[in-house]
């Protein structure tokens, strides 16, 4: 496998998911040279560094803007899946903007379907499948929220297993 060192600066186009117990953190990140959308990429992400996992899962959200730096590893024969970015730097340039809604609104984070009202500050967070997870207090608490219910589905014990 070749790996081509690579900064760029995009914005975070979904919640960032921890694989393999949270050692590994993959993310996409949306990045563009013009304003024009025909000229964007998707760059499949990931980072094994903790800190920048921390700061992925409980700091950042979708619409941040990041200028990320790493390395582009190339599949090589017989490596499944594409090119991706392995990360190894990591800064917040912007905040994603502020939603200013006219109606009632329903937002994808990831599996996570937010309900955003105008009338209110709160935010009713459900599973893409119906399951309810939680009100966040405000649309900047959403990723906590997720946060804890993923923390807490893992920790769980299925009730098939003995404990």
């Amino acid at each position: 496998m070749t790996a081509i060192p690579l900064v760029l600066d995009g914005y975070l186009d979904d919640l960032p998911v921890a694989d393999d117990g949270g050692l590994i953190v993959r993310f996409w990140v949306v990045s563009s040279s013009t304003d024009d959308i025909t000229d964007e990429t998707v760059w499949a992400c990931r980072t094994t560094d903790p800190h920048l996992a921390h700061e992925l899962l409980t700091l950042m959200r979708p619409g941040d803007l990041l200028r990320i730096g790493g390395h582009l590893a190339l599949p090589g024969p017989g490596d499944e899946g594409g090119p991706r970015l392995d990360v190894d730097a990591l800064g917040l340039l912007a905040p994603a903007p502020a939603l200013d809604l006219a109606e009632t609104v329903l937002d994808r984070y990831g599996p996570y379907i937010c309900v955003f009202d105008p009338e209110t500050d709160t935010v009713p967070v459900f599973t893409e499948t119906g399951a309810w997870i939680g009100t966040a207090k405000n649309p900047d608490s959403i990723t906590d929220l997720i946060h804890a219910y993923e923390t807490d589905t893992r920790s769980t014990p299925h009730p098939d297993q003995k404990g």
